[in-house]
């Protein structure tokens, strides 16, 4: 009698797993470092940027794994693609995503701004005061020529902001003042911004987020 194959060891998948995820990996460098090098400007094609390299690991090493689905070790590689396509490639796009939202390229969102610089966190000493600016992103004077009103509202009573008027048009810089008092605990405090503009019984929001770490 002649003895059965023996069946493959688990470790023998394990290397062309690790292999596809490193190919998934340098996919999405190779793919982000083409797109930083071909965009122009902070929003045009980013969106797009974000979400092509999870588009392309996930459902491309899907049908490459059931193609392969016979034959263990690339099936194993194939489904290395499929998990890049998860982490890092999707959780990076999500990252950026969110990093999009905050400096106003998703539109209708109030971008807050240090030094012409637009900003989402920041590290601040208590008893600081912050002169920083707002503008209202996403929407333009032409298509909303009407005046947004501006609020804000904090998470802790030690945090305060104050806008350098009460109204303005979209695309119109105005200037925020974040005071820190000098008794407010070191923490993590979330300031929010929103413009509102109405129009008969339409309304047009736009909301901003800074988050201040204090320090003492």
């Amino acid at each position: 009698m002649t003895a059965a194959p023996a069946a493959p060891r688990p470790r023998s998948f394990l290397l062309p797993f690790l292999l596809g995820w490193g190919l998934g990996a340098l996919v999405l460098l190779l793919v982000r470092g083409v797109g930083f090098t071909l965009l122009d400007g902070p929003c045009q094609g980013r969106t797009v940027l974000a979400l092509l390299p999870p588009l392309l690991l996930g459902p491309g090493g899907l049908a490459l794994t059931a193609v392969n689905w016979g034959r263990p070790r690339r099936a194993a590689l194939t489904l290395g693609l499929v998990v890049a396509s998860l982490f890092p490639a999707l959780a990076v796009g999500a990252r950026d995503i969110g990093i999009l939202r905050a400096s106003g390229c998703a539109g209708g969102y109030v971008v807050v701004s240090q030094n012409d610089e637009s900003v989402a966190e920041l590290t601040v000493d208590a008893g600081t005061t912050l002169d920083l600016t707002a503008r209202v992103g996403g929407y333009s004077a032409q298509t909303h020529p009407g005046p947004f009103t501006l609020s804000s509202q904090t998470t802790a009573p030690g945090v305060s902001a104050t806008f350098g008027q009460a109204q303005a048009a979209a695309g119109e810089t105005v200037p925020l003042r974040v005071t820190i008092s000098p008794t407010t605990p070191a923490n993590t405090y979330t300031l929010n911004v929103r413009g509102v503009q109405r129009e008969g019984e339409q309304s047009f929001e736009a909301t901003g987020t800074l988050t201040l770490n204090v320090r003492r």
